[in-house]
């Protein structure tokens, strides 16, 4: 058996009744560098690198495939079109000429209207987005969703907040530096046009707190009523230029109906010059990654350096390994999933699910706050998760994709295309049990409300989160707290709107629901008090995060409940001179080991639903009585936390 606690990275000098996070990670945070091309480091860093490598490694020995072997031909010649820099730099702007000049034509709504479908099919940022996803009324087929979009900052608060005045002045430049590559001898003139419409589109937006109520965004319309809604855009004239069947959008869910209707009126009643301007922007940004390097160095300027702190632009190959695995990534996962899945681990994951989801089983029968009716709802949908391990049982087709070794620009566009018609494809029909929404060579996990089933793709299945000659005090601390996170999500303050079956619907006694927001709120409120080291005071939003929260909170708590069922036992054989217990705790903490720059902080906690990882950390075991009670705790420790104080809600 390993040892799998790694005690160079620990500061012993640190008490973990004090600082659970920097006792077990202190060491390391003190002597880690932030690589120049990245805005952060840790685990989760560590093992998206080697993912990364491993991708390479298959790109690479691909050797160009040959005619039987088209999924490895277009992976390699897709990476072919990426690293061929003299062919990029030669082409200059020139691959923007045709769009620019479609934009040139526009003369009215109509053609602006067109142009946005246009858009839609070459996967441009537009003004109104759209994706496939299952339907919540009828979760066994898909449908159309719309959302908001058209903003090139990261989020609505950032064109109104004070806090964010230094960005919006470096966006300014940014949109006139990229427009003036682009040719626009009026660059200046145009970039303020853009960020003034930008600005009216944003003070549409529903704010990302809102945009988390799945009852409030599902808004199930026809398209004639949506159209009806939005006839400030030219439907017909969109559809055309998308090459979008309309029966195949019949039926639709508007994610922001408020926002649809005054977004369709801006095309209608605003400056058409501006709106110009506004699509060169887009076309220009959403291309600028595969033109020359002086347009990839001035996206990197404003979208890495300035608003994520990064000193460095990626090489070029791991631009490239991206680019592959985003249009071919279950392609290459069939080939990871062949070299990299670790023998054993799925059967072992399979053991884990299985303890988790009974624990949870277990909690849910003895909560003393939930009522009969709602127990028995919560434990059928508890009984209905669907689990997927490793990697998919059905891979994706791309024989329909066409790639070219020598045209970089022609390949990302038809790549656009071919996920609309993939989108296209689903509406309508059955939903695919089968679908992953991750590739297996991703370093992350998922939890779906609409179809109630937790992803655990192979990537994620290695140490620090799971290892298979570990003990299992720290397998069920680290992705046995990542597989109660996923099935938390189930029961947060989002999942908990959908039943067994994916569908939207209020399970919930009225007398339940308010016990559950109850502990919600007091979450919400311990996280609104914490402010992370390097972000200058700004503090956690803990409405933006609760879900994630709890599912934190829910994943450790009933992970340890997991572990106690496997036959765990917290005051058993030492290793390495800690307990069991202590070794649980110590592997949750080494999971979360990481640091990421300021700049990088002050985003996240701007956008990201997930606490800083600090607070992953601490802030969930000083609400656990299984942490107080392994290492004693007292009213003078840092995360001490009174009983009366610390929420449970699974």
């Amino acid at each position: 058996m390993t040892t799998a606690l790694n005690f160079d990275h620990f500061d012993t000098s640190v008490p973990p009744t004090e600082d659970l996070f920097r006792h077990a990670n202190g060491a390391w945070l003190k002597e880690v560098t932030i690589a120049a091309d990245k805005s952060g480091a840790g685990a989760f860093i560590d093992l998206r690198d080697a993912s990364e490598a491993a991708v390479r490694d298959i790109i690479t020995s691909t050797g160009g495939g040959d005619a039987s072997d088209g999924e490895r031909r277009k992976i390699a010649d897709l990476y072919a079109s990426f690293m061929d820099t003299d062919r990029v730099e030669a082409l200059g702007a020139t691959p923007l000429q045709p769009v620019l000049a479609r934009i040139d034509a526009i003369t009215d709504a109509r053609d602006l209207s067109a142009h946005l479908g246009w858009s839609l099919r070459n996967g441009f940022s537009s003004l109104i987005g759209f994706g496939e996803d299952s339907d919540p009324g009828n979760p066994q087929r898909y449908v159309m969703f719309t959302g908001q979009a058209g903003l090139g900052l990261p989020d609505e608060e950032y064109y109104r907040l004070e806090e964010h005045a230094h960005i919006r002045e470096a966006y300014r430049a940014h949109l006139e530096r990229v427009l003036g590559l682009a040719g626009m001898t009026d660059a200046a003139a145009q970039a303020d046009a853009v960020f003034a419409l930008e600005t009216r589109i944003a003070s549409h937006h529903w704010d990302k707190v809102r945009t988390r109520d799945l009852r409030q965004m599902y808004n199930p319309m026809t398209w004639e009523e949506f159209t009806a809604s939005t006839s400030g855009i030219d439907w017909n004239a969109f559809a055309e230029a998308a090459e979008l069947p309309v029966d195949k959008v019949a039926d639709l869910v508007v994610g922001q109906p408020s926002f649809a209707t005054a977004a369709a009126d801006l095309v209608a009643t605003g400056n058409l010059d501006a709106w110009k301007s506004w699509a060169r922007w887009k076309a220009v940004s959403a291309l600028s990654a595969w033109l020359s390097s002086d347009f990839v160095d001035a996206r990197f300027d404003f979208y890495e350096r300035t608003l994520q702190g990064t000193e460095q632009l990626r090489d070029r190959w791991k631009r490239g390994v991206s680019l592959v695995e985003g249009v071919l990534g279950e392609a290459i996962g069939k080939i990871y999933v062949e070299r990299h899945f670790q023998g054993g681990a799925k059967e072992a994951m399979d053991e884990l699910v299985a303890n988790l989801l009974a624990a949870y089983r277990i909690s849910i029968e003895k909560l003393d706050w939930m009522t009969e009716t709602t127990r028995a709802e919560a434990l059928d949908k508890l009984s209905k998760f669907r689990p997927k391990i490793g990697f998919p049982e059905q891979w994706r087709d791309y024989s329909a994709l066409q790639v070219t070794p020598d045209d970089l620009v022609g390949n990302v566009l038809a790549a656009n295309s071919f996920e609309l018609d993939h989108t296209l494809e689903k509406l309508g029909g059955p939903m695919d049990p089968h679908e992953w929404l991750m590739f297996p060579q991703t370093v992350n996990a998922y939890y779906h409300p609409l179809r109630n089933e937790i992803v655990f793709p192979a990537a994620i299945l290695q140490p620090p989160f799971f290892n298979v000659d570990a003990d299992d005090a720290v397998n069920y601390a680290a992705i046995g707290a990542v597989i109660g996170h996923e099935i938390g999500h189930g029961f947060d303050d989002k999942g908990s709107t959908c039943d067994g079956d994916g569908m939207l619907r209020d399970w919930w006694s009225a007398e339940d629901r308010e016990a559950f927001e109850q502990r919600t709120h007091r979450l919400i409120s311990q996280y609104n008090e914490l402010s992370p080291e390097g972000a200058d005071g700004v503090r956690v939003n803990g409405e933006l995060t609760v879900g994630e929260n709890i599912g934190d909170l829910g994943g450790l708590g009933i992970a340890w409940k997991a572990w106690l069922l496997a036959g765990g036992d917290p005051n058993g054989e030492e290793i390495d001179g800690l307990t069991p217990g202590e070794r649980f705790f110590f592997g949750w903490a080494a999971a979360w080991r990481g640091r990421v720059r300021p700049e990088a902080m002050k985003q996240r906690l701007a956008t990201d639903p997930h606490s800083p990882a600090e607070f992953r950390c601490n802030q969930i075991v000083r609400n656990l009585d299984a942490f107080h009670e392994t290492f004693g705790t007292t009213e003078d420790d840092g995360l001490w936390l009174a009983p009366e104080e610390r929420v449970v809600i699974w």
